[in-house]
């Protein structure tokens, strides 16, 4: 698998900012370099942590290094008092195209099943702050759940979206079927998941799969200006409201309810809530402190 790995040949320049160098953006996180994401802060204020996928020759298919490494890199940024928001990219191309089908296609029941095989892959939904998927080009396999492991996904104008083990002998198993079927309906998730045909990015908006269709050279910005928007209000306060919103996929709507009670009841108990409210009375523009 090392022949389709390599490391990040080039950064894109942060809005604004001094650019960083490459061996600055690789060593962002406390663990050193990485060798298969490029990982930086974006935004004018630095306050929105970025993931690039970077293997382009495989078309960021993902092997366990890489994700190992997303997983390192999401700890960092939630770690980071500055970072309120999380985008995760590929390139023009692919966002990802599936999962590392070589590194796989020799592993035994016993190897996946006493090794809870892709059980890590979790990290990106468990994440307490929001996260974006900007997908350009394809997000097939494992490329599409890692997509709907974010709490917003925003679309290139060619990004198509599948789920096509079916055609490989297998079915999804980091979430496809489940997530797929929570966000678009029964009828056409079934017929994604056995068919393994894939829907584009007008059909994924239509669905309700993905937020925002971009143009593919503005859907990176239009993300990161997502991203400083959230970073903006009390990132105590956005994570309460992201744990409320994914409840509603796990809950009654009786037993949700009560969950959102008691949430609200605990933005009173911050001092962001207080000042946001008293900012509104008076007329002028709030300053969260995230307390």
């Amino acid at each position: 698998m090392a022949l389709f790995c390599r490391t990040a040949a080039l950064l894109l320049k942060p809005a604004k900012a001094v650019p960083a160098t490459i061996s600055a953006a690789r060593q962002y996180a406390s663990g050193g370099q990485y060798e298969y994401i490029v990982v930086e802060k974006r935004g004018e204020n630095q306050n929105v942590g970025f993931i690039q996928l970077n293997r382009p020759k495989a078309l960021n298919a993902l092997c366990d290094g890489l994700m190992v490494e997303v997983g390192r890199a999401l700890d960092t940024f939630e770690a980071d008092g500055d970072v309120g928001a999380i985008v995760i990219t590929g390139s023009d191309r692919a966002f990802a195209a599936g999962a590392d089908i070589k590194e796989m296609q020799n592993r035994t029941f016993q190897e996946c099943y006493g090794g809870n095989f892709l059980a890590h892959w979790n990290r990106v939904s468990t994440v307490k702050k929001p996260v974006i998927a900007a997908v350009n080009g394809f997000a097939l396999g494992g490329g599409c759940e890692l997509a709907m492991m974010c709490d917003i996904i925003y679309a290139g104008e060619k990004a198509q979206f599948g789920q096509p083990e079916i055609l490989l002998g297998t079915i999804p198993g980091a979430g496809g079927t489940q997530r797929l079927t929570r966000a678009v309906g029964k009828s056409l998730a079934m017929e994604m998941v056995l068919t393994g045909d894939k829907i584009n990015a007008q059909e994924a908006k239509q669905s309700g799969l993905v937020s925002k269709i971009c143009p593919v050279d503005q859907l990176v910005s239009e993300a990161i200006k997502c991203g400083e928007k959230i970073a903006g209000n009390s990132k105590l306060v956005s994570s309460m409201a992201k744990e409320a919103v994914n409840a509603a996929y796990e809950l009654t709507l009786a037993e949700g309810n009560r969950l959102e009670k008691r949430l609200f009841h605990a933005t009173f108990a911050t001092e962001d809530r207080k000042e946001g409210m008293t900012a509104f009375v008076e007329k002028r523009k709030a300053s969260f402190q995230d307390k």
